[in-house]
């Protein structure tokens, strides 16, 4: 886990008494069977760059080249690239009680089809997002995760899994395998390998893998079967998704407060350029109707 002080810089708490908090983002459709969360955003300042909460953008996320920030205890990609092999393991006591059919059936199909048509966002991939976000709210609903700020994270990252040519497929796995550059400590965290290449197909240094792109470290620690199928994928949008919101959730706590919405977003890649372009986008996808 990244050690780093997400207050580092002395204008920090002065900063953030300007922020601003989203009171209510938008949330996955009810289905029949499961309660809907109460999602909350929070977006906030940081290293002097303000970024305001509940403003539209007019520009779509994917009109932005993407590039994830250096370093981090999950992130640490700056320009990651399909390569190495999947990163699976049996799961033997699960976390949640997932239904049969995977966290990617909680939310309503419709608005899945809705949302995603209006913010260009994968159908498969907005599933998943939404799917952690209710499952979330269930288990863990202290914590306020919204659907938009997974989602964010996921554009951010690999564009949902689709980053250089690789493909989200039906069954939520991404081919080829999104690995990131070696964390050797040139522009980024210094990371030196921790899984003997297994995940990463780096023995030498560790490297962010899969769509919410976790370093294997962290993968180890925090990684969750989300689909169902008895095995933790690194490389499988429900499992990477429902892992990711955990961790958030583990390091941020009641996320929507702004400084832990910061504090969880430095965690997973401790970057400012990173945290602003998470938060514009989650900002962007709160918009959505």
């Amino acid at each position: 886990m990244n050690s780093a002080d997400p207050h580092d810089g002395s204008a920090f708490d002065e900063l953030l008494a300007e922020a601003a908090v989203e009171p209510d983002a938008p949330r996955p459709a009810r289905t029949s069977r499961w309660l809907l969360p109460t999602i909350t955003a929070s977006f906030a300042v940081i290293g002097g760059v303000v970024v305001i909460a509940g403003i539209a953008l007019f520009l779509h996320p994917t009109d932005t080249a993407v590039s994830s920030s250096p370093g981090g205890s999950v992130a640490g990609s700056s320009t990651a690239s399909p390569a190495a092999t999947p990163a699976t393991q049996p799961t033997s006591t699960p976390t949640f009680d997932i239904p049969p059919t995977g966290i990617s059936t909680l939310a309503d199909a419709g608005w899945v089809s809705e949302v995603a048509a209006a913010g260009r966002i994968p159908e498969r991939a907005l599933a998943a997002y939404a799917g952690a976000a209710i499952l979330l709210a269930e288990t863990r609903p202290t914590c306020n995760i919204g659907w938009n700020t997974l989602a964010a994270i996921g554009f951010v990252e690999t564009e949902h899994g689709t980053m250089n040519g690789a493909t989200l497929n039906e069954d939520g796995t991404v081919a080829p395998a999104i690995v990131g550059i070696a964390l050797d400590g040139n522009g980024t965290l210094a990371v030196p390998d921790t899984d003997n290449g297994t995940v990463d197909g780096d023995a030498v240094w560790d490297r962010a893998v899969g769509p919410m792109q976790f370093t294997p470290r962290t993968w180890a620690l925090e990684g969750i079967d989300g689909n169902g199928d008895g095995v933790i994928d690194i490389n499988q949008i429900d499992d990477a998704a429902l892992s990711a919101g955990t961790h958030l959730c583990n390091v941020g706590g009641n996320l929507s407060v702004a400084s832990n919405w910061i504090s969880a977003i430095h965690a997973y890649n401790p970057s400012v350029e990173y945290n602003n372009r998470v938060a514009e986008a989650a900002n962007y996808y709160a918009s959505l109707p």
